[in-house]
């Protein structure tokens, strides 16, 4: 704040040398003059002389009436250095943000199945005994002994014994319908999950076998096992949930103001923190559709492959999605956007020294700043530091010029009727 006085200086100096006049014909706004040392800008006086500090000549700064009323300042160059003004040239360029969150392991919903039994029966044998084994497709989980099963078994092998004896007879409608029963029994056991090739063993060996195992689904690792050998089990019970983790689904939570960056199909990059270095790459999958009111967060859905294992399951990850650039746009600094209330305010660089503050609308926050959606043209300048000093002054001056015009507008009044007297 130290370089905010010699702005207030010029402010107050520029106050106390105002002097409004009024007739019956003009209202008149003129500025006594200023001096300031070139060296030290602090140094203000209403009349000439030498610099205390230095002992320099003080050098005239003129106050501009017409640059108060349109908010604009006109600063001398050695002021404009001790406050450090900096500008830039407004260009076009890439929009683009790179959203980071924390993401949450978990698993592909679509790769999870459940077994259970559909028929009721007893555990002989239980082959898969713990939670977290790896099982292969087709592996057998346990050995089931069931009497509807036996029965169903013989009632296929005896079908099978009547279908080949009457195929080789002359009645075409008894061997049909022989076929038929067999067909009937074939599709019960097929109902209970015994396998097609479980089928072609039993049609082979032409043994009826006391138990039969129940086999699994799909690969994957075994995160659910509710059954024990020796148990009895019921027909629909619970068995064993099994999930194929070779892809995993991350969620991330992704604040309101950088929904804008986030779409369906965009890259997505985590890293753990157990494995510093490496990175894995995925999409994003899915936006839900609700927002959570607490947190003002949408959840995103991002899908990955994991051939090796390495994300698992509840574990937490360093998400970056990184969004395709869509359009171009004008970026400015957000350090070069004033914000006035409702209002988004930049200072423009007129060169000369002269300083104007301008309104902008601004649209999407960018990793460089905000977007501009009005109120700059490319090539344009701006000011990116010791604005709000300049804006203070602009705004203080705009203020004045306004007080002098009422005041003018009194002070004429009182003129004319003074003139009527006489």
């Amino acid at each position: 704040m130290k370089y905010l006085l010699p702005i207030l200086s010029l402010i107050v100096g520029f106050v106390g040398g105002v002097w409004i006049s009024g007739d019956t014909h003009t209202e008149q706004v003129q500025a006594l003059e200023t001096y300031i040392c070139p060296m030290h800008p602090t140094v203000v006086s209403d009349k000439p002389g030498s610099c205390p500090i230095c002992g320099m000549d003080l050098v005239e700064k003129e106050a501009d009436a017409s640059s108060a009323q349109n908010g604009s300042v006109q600063i001398d160059p050695a002021t404009i250095q001790n406050i450090g003004v900096k500008t830039m040239v407004v260009e076009k360029q890439p929009l683009k943000r790179t959203v980071r969150a924390v993401g949450r392991v978990d698993y592909d919903e679509t790769r999870i199945m459940d077994v259970n039994s559909k028929i009721a029966g007893w555990v002989e044998e239980l082959y898969v005994d713990y939670t977290g084994q790896w099982v292969e497709k087709g592996q057998p989980l346990l050995a089931l002994y069931s009497p509807e099963l036996v029965a169903a078994q013989e009632e296929y092998l005896t079908a099978l014994d009547y279908a080949e004896r009457m195929r080789g007879g002359v009645d075409r409608d008894v061997a049909q319908s022989a076929d038929d029963l067999l067909v009937a029994a074939q599709q019960r056991l097929l109902y209970w999950d015994i396998s097609a090739g479980q089928i072609a063993a039993l049609e082979k060996t032409r043994r009826v076998g006391r138990t039969m195992p129940i086999l699994a689904p799909r690969s994957g690792i075994v995160t659910h096992k509710d059954v024990l050998e020796g148990a009895y089990i019921g027909s629909g019970q619970h068995l064993y949930r099994i999930a194929d983790l070779s892809v995993v689904w991350i969620y991330a939570d992704v604040y309101e103001y950088e929904m804008p960056w986030v779409s369906k199909g965009q890259r997505a990059e985590v890293s753990l923190s157990y494995l510093p270095g490496e990175q894995f790459e995925g999409k994003v999958d899915y936006i839900f559709p609700f927002m959570n009111e607490k947190t003002r967060t949408v959840q995103v859905r991002m899908v990955f492959d994991n051939a090796d294992g390495a994300l698992k399951p509840d574990m937490y990850a360093d998400v970056v999605i990184r969004p395709e650039v869509a359009r171009e746009g004008i970026v400015i600094p957000a350090q070069a956007v004033i914000h006035s209330g409702t209002r988004r305010v930049v200072v423009m660089a007129h060169g000369d020294g002269r300083f104007e503050p301008r309104e902008v609308h601004i649209g999407v926050e960018t990793e460089d700043g905000y977007e501009v959606l009005k109120g700059l043209n490319p090539g344009e300048r701006i000011v990116t530091s010791a604005q709000f000093l300049i804006d203070s002054e602009s705004n203080l001056k705009a203020a004045l010029a306004g007080m002098q015009r009422d005041v003018g507008g009194h002070g004429g009044h009182g003129g004319h009727g003074g003139h009527g007297g006489h």
